[in-house]
């Protein structure tokens, strides 16, 4: 299935967004369709980004780094910003790779602390800010909710060369011009918008590939559209 999906789509997106927890869930045979996956879509010249969300004191994450890196070939990884620049330090130690940390998600409960008052500012925008300060090699990036565009906008003003990572659109309903007109930078790029069980299961019939195909070009020429392009 991940074959015919990366088959589908391999001309028209950049980069595919493996979620591991759905392989690991899997045990063995699970772990090894994941890095069947990552490595099928790298020779197909896609990146790959680990969405991984990993977070833990630097001994541990220096592991992390390699399984994400070196066993698996990922080209960047999702992380939490919780304990701080060395937990994140270790996946800098990979010149040629990077990562996105998690500033203002896309789900409900994101609200509980993204939202507090951080000193007069929320902590998304306290979490926005020290990512800048941490990205002196320029590998890192933040994870901004499609579905909230409004703070998607606050975070480009705050952050105005970051690179983001943009899930929500598709199923969990994000609008793809209010995301784009709102994250996107002064070059009208600096953005991975992130499209996943809408293209995946754009049907369960035969044509599987050939929906998600088709969503895939729609979602595309749609970002590209409220790009100006």
């Amino acid at each position: 299935f991940n074959r015919a999906i990366i088959d589908a789509v391999a001309d028209i997106v950049p980069a595919v967004k493996p979620q591991i927890a759905m392989y690991e869930a899997l045990g063995p045979a699970g772990i090894d369709a994941y890095s069947m996956t990552c490595e099928y879509a790298k020779q197909q010249g896609l990146y790959v980004l680990g969405d991984v969300k990993r977070g833990d004191i630097g001994s541990t994450a220096k592991h992390y780094a390699k399984e994400a890196f070196e066993r698996f070939g990922a080209d960047c990884v999702t992380l939490s910003p919780y304990m701080g620049f060395d937990s994140v330090e270790p996946y800098l130690e990979y010149p040629d790779k990077g990562a996105f940390i998690l500033c203002r998600t896309s789900n409900k409960g994101g609200d509980d602390f993204q939202m507090l008052d951080c000193g007069g500012q929320p902590l998304y925008h306290a979490v926005a800010k020290k990512v800048e300060q941490w990205n002196t090699t320029g590998q890192l990036g933040l994870v901004i909710g499609g579905t909230y565009p409004k703070e998607l906008a606050s975070v480009r003003a705050l952050t105005p060369e970051l690179n983001f990572l943009v899930p929500g659109i598709g199923a969990q309903g994000g609008d793809i011009n209010a995301c784009v007109q709102s994250g996107m930078n002064a070059q009208k790029t600096g953005m991975v918008i992130n499209s996943s069980r809408a293209i995946l299961y754009a049907s369960s019939g035969e044509d599987f590939k050939e929906k998600a195909r088709a969503v895939a070009m729609q979602t595309r020429d749609a970002i590209n559209a409220a790009r100006g392009l």
